[in-house]
């Protein structure tokens, strides 16, 4: 990853700034989702070859694992690392956030974050 400075903001921005990958951390970290057909299926319709150069990109920055799942080579589970799950609190945090400031916001994930 090229670094724009040694910023951890945007070091931060630089991984998971973009317009899908939050919504895919959140899919594995938060609503537990592990397979591509899981992914496609969220509400916001990401795009097959966007699903996976995000899973891609976060497979290379070790926030997911990835493996097969059945016999066929190319079904692959997704799983959060550690360095994964800790972005629950800063996912959860969007929420919180989402929730109070942006009129007509709902989620399910609105009650994992009382904690």
């Amino acid at each position: 990853m090229v670094r724009r400075s040694d910023c951890p903001i945007a070091c931060t921005l630089d991984l998971l700034g973009d317009k899908w990958t939050l919504l895919v951390l959140r899919d594995i970290v938060i609503l537990n989702k592990s397979r591509f057909e899981q992914f496609l299926d969220s509400p916001e319709k990401i795009a097959t070859n966007i699903l996976t150069d995000r899973l891609h990109k976060l497979e290379k920055a070790g926030l997911i694992t990835k493996a097969p799942y059945s016999s066929h080579r190319f079904r692959m589970a997704y799983s959060a690392t550690e360095k994964g799950m800790s972005t629950a609190p800063l996912l959860r945090e969007f929420v919180r956030w989402g929730l109070a400031n942006i009129e007509d916001t709902s989620t399910a994930l609105a009650n994992s974050t009382n904690d």
